[in-house]
């Protein structure tokens, strides 16, 4: 509203616009609730995973892809002569055709036959789907395929020790060293989920 100024010049002016009040809300925090939520769930949103499940998830995804591979490789040689794809092999990579190597690798390629070769490509696709379901399971971090994992693991140990014992060297070594933690590992972690009861 205009109003008229007490002056001698009559001017009219324009009343100032009366001051907003800012009220300042305090920042707002979690209620007890959402605290107590996330302190039961054990982590925030944007946790990452378990990294020991993570770096066993992708060993078994690397067992799956070598035993698959392994599997195709003996349907490709279903109906080939062994001992000429050793012996071409030998010449790529430039060894001897008469080395110790070759030669026993030829005495052992003269044991297998077609019957044989089926039964080790059924055998490697099988522990190929196996361990492309430990996998999978881990990385998703489901219970069951921590379980499944621990009795696979601890089934084939016996077997490893046999072939450590009979033939030792570092590769068996290697092996039985990673399993064995593995093990250790998921007995660890189930046991703590254990204890810390459901959530």
């Amino acid at each position: 509203m205009l109003s008229r100024c007490g002056g001698s010049d009559g001017a009219l002016t324009i009343p100032s616009r009366p001051r907003q009040l800012k009220i300042d809300m305090p920042n707002q925090s979690p209620s007890s609730h959402e605290l107590v939520h996330v302190k039961e769930n054990g982590k925030h949103r944007g946790s990452s995973h378990d990294r020991g499940l993570l770096l066993i998830g992708l060993f078994k995804l690397g067992k799956a892809i070598l035993f698959f591979a392994i599997g195709v490789g003996a349907l490709h040689l279903l109906h080939k002569d062994l001992q000429d794809e050793v012996l071409r092999l030998a010449l790529r990579f430039k060894f001897d055709p008469e080395s110790r190597i070759v030669s026993l690798l030829l005495a052992k390629v003269d044991l297998i036959d077609a019957h044989r070769l089926r039964q080790i490509s059924v055998g490697t696709f099988g522990y190929s789907g196996l361990a492309l379901t430990e996998g999978v399971g881990l990385l998703l971090e489901k219970v069951w395929a921590e379980y499944l994992t621990l009795i696979l693991t601890i089934s084939f140990l016996p077997w490893e020790l046999y072939e450590l014992a009979r033939k030792p060297d570092w590769f068996r070594l290697s092996l039985l060293l990673i399993n064995l933690a593995v093990l250790w590992y998921l007995v660890w972690l189930l046991r703590r989920k254990k204890l810390s009861g459901p959530k």
